[in-house]
């Protein structure tokens, strides 16, 4: 019977320890998976969820020469779920040319370097193939500025996703899960207070950001028999996107026509 539990399977998660990482750690581990979280610093305290806890292994995900190790060293790996990224808010103009191009190698190349070597396991001596789920950004599909480095990261993140999906077909699925706005303990930094995040939210149809736990639900859902034959597919987690400005504009010119009056000018359908 196809279902959502994952026990005796191996999930790799980068960047697994906070924000987004950390609600796909636990719902792992929810699932009933043995959860190995990898980032750069460690945390103040391990992902935990249904009774267990990940293990920690501390790395740069960038490091080529420190990945084949690691996934030998684990000897089985079912599932990678390429997290690991983020960006500060850097006009390309600005700041140095090196930091814009190390933006693109955590939130692009790290993912090619920790599948490279995923694949290898995966595929390997006993070997039962697996899942492999990138996480994209809406940003790789719409102006991003202020963060063009992370955008264009992340655009390359879907064509690789489309890639990897017909190069390692059968065997591996990769999949990507294509975030909109999601409030984590950092969410201040890009959208301020409580009134900010409020109204942030208001701009989103379902009416509120995502929460971490969210994209752990999707990230499950693709690595589980219930997405057998999905491969090379983005899941759009947005909660429907966001409301086109011209819609606010045309908004206001309405309320200001009444205010004055005059009537606004309205969208005009033609009978044939």
């Amino acid at each position: 019977m196809l279902a959502l539990d994952l026990s005796g399977k191996t999930a790799v998660v980068t960047g697994g320890v906070r924000g987004v990482g950390l609600g796909i750690s636990r719902a792992f581990l929810e699932a009933g998976a043995e959860v190995v979280a990898v980032a750069r610093r460690a945390p103040d305290r391990l992902p935990e969820a249904g009774g267990r806890t990940a293990r920690f292994v501390p790395q740069d995900e960038r490091d080529a020469a420190a990945a084949d190790p690691f996934f030998a060293s684990l000897g089985r790996v079912d599932v990678l779920v390429n997290n690991a990224g983020g960006t500060p808010f850097l006009p390309v103009a600005e700041g140095e040319a090196r930091t814009h191009a190390r933006i693109i190698e955590l939130n692009l190349t790290s993912a090619l370097v920790m599948s490279r070597a995923a694949h290898a396991v995966m595929t390997g001596a006993g070997g039962a193939g697996g899942s492999i789920i990138n996480i994209g950004s809406v940003s790789g599909a719409r102006p991003s500025p202020g963060t063009a480095a992370y955008g264009a990261a992340k655009a390359g993140l879907d064509s690789l996703t489309a890639s990897l999906a017909v190069e390692w077909a059968p065997a591996i699925r990769v999949n990507a899960v294509t975030l909109g706005m999601v409030r984590t303990e950092r969410s201040h930094l890009h959208y301020g207070d409580e009134d900010g995040v409020a109204a942030v939210a208001r701009t989103v149809p379902l009416g509120r950001l995502a929460d971490p736990a969210d994209a752990g639900a999707a990230c499950v859902f693709l690595a589980s028999d219930l997405a057998a034959y999905v491969s090379g597919s983005s899941l759009l987690l947005h909660g429907g996107g966001e409301r086109p400005a011209f819609l606010d504009a045309a908004t206001a010119n309405r309320e200001t026509g009444r205010e004055t009056g005059h009537k606004a000018p309205t969208e005009r359908t033609e009978r044939p």
